[in-house]
């Protein structure tokens, strides 16, 4: 059998501790509070409709009940699997699930996203259901943790070497109205950074997103980069070649800053200083007016 990541070995223990079905709200939330046990959490998640999710684990869930370990239907997750995964978990993880199945295993998918939602209020944010089921003072509480800036600010972000979870808490808590692609290509081998998958994701979370492939580099161009001073010299290239001829993209984005006060430009590198994003920030920086922040997040 091909090597199976270590995380979707925590799914399955998981689904083999409570019985080897869970409802589908169960799983996010019980898994939720498993990870959060872990020094390094297996899964990110985000705040959704239901409260914390992860597109990552649902993702997962999918890879495997293609391969048959499980069954994934429209409210549950069962499965098919009879091998004892929870004997190949790490010793602390399978502390870590014992406990989470003798506290949470018992609870209704109403009560574990109450107790969610109570203790973790930032993942209630987008909740439909949390009106339903808490208090006005308690869903107050809630409220106040929703990140909310009236400043513009300009933001750049890059997803190298983090998650989509991660990536996609960063505009929250940024409260980023606009994701502006800035990729030539904008496809991604990395799961969920492909163009059409950015855009639905953030499109669930009410962020808008935009792509100008104009203002990107072509991959060709891209190939021989080592060291800094090949990224400098990429990019003296591009501001002489691509930013002299696509002021009017330019100047869209502008307006949209304007307009939204916090959008966020959008591309792979982690480092600011080896992507052209910066070069893009600084040439809008630079057109009449601009009068605002700046900030790579």
């Amino acid at each position: 059998m091909l090597h199976m990541f270590y995380r979707r070995k925590i799914i399955l223990a998981l689904l083999q501790q409570m019985g080897g079905t869970i409802e589908k709200i169960v799983f996010q939330k019980l898994l939720f509070l498993l990870v959060r046990q872990q020094q390094v959490p297996a899964y990110d998640f985000i705040p959704y409709k239901y409260g914390c999710f992860s597109y990552s684990a649902t993702a997962d869930v999918t890879a495997m009940s293609k391969k048959g370990l499980l069954a994934d239907n429209d409210t549950c997750i069962v499965s098919n699997d009879k091998k004892d995964y929870f004997k190949e978990l790490q010793i602390t993880d399978q502390k870590h699930l014992l406990e989470i199945k003798k506290l949470y295993g018992g609870m209704s998918a109403n009560a574990l996203m109450r107790h969610t939602y109570l203790n973790y209020p930032y993942w209630a944010i987008n909740s439909i259901k949390a009106s339903d089921i808490l208090t006005e003072e308690q869903l107050q509480k809630v409220h106040t943790n929703r990140p909310k800036d009236n400043r513009t600010i300009l933001f750049t972000i890059g997803y190298e070497g983090i998650s989509l979870e991660e990536y996609l808490n960063r505009l929250i808590r940024n409260d980023v109205k606009v994701l502006v692609d800035v990729r030539n290509n904008p496809v991604s081998m990395k799961y969920g950074f492909s163009g059409s998958q950015l855009k639905r994701y953030c499109g669930s979370l009410n962020i808008q997103y935009l792509h100008f492939p104009e203002v990107g580099i072509r991959s060709e161009q891209r190939q021989e980069l080592k060291t800094q001073k090949d990224y400098d010299e990429l990019f003296e290239i591009y501001k002489k070649s691509n930013l002299t001829k696509t002021i009017p993209s330019q100047e869209k984005i502008y307006q949209l800053l304007q307009q939204h006060q916090r959008i966020a430009l959008t591309c792979f590198e982690a480092n600011i200083c080896q992507c052209h994003r910066k070069h893009l920030a600084e040439a809008i920086q630079s057109l009449p007016g601009f009068a605002y922040d700046t900030k790579h997040i």
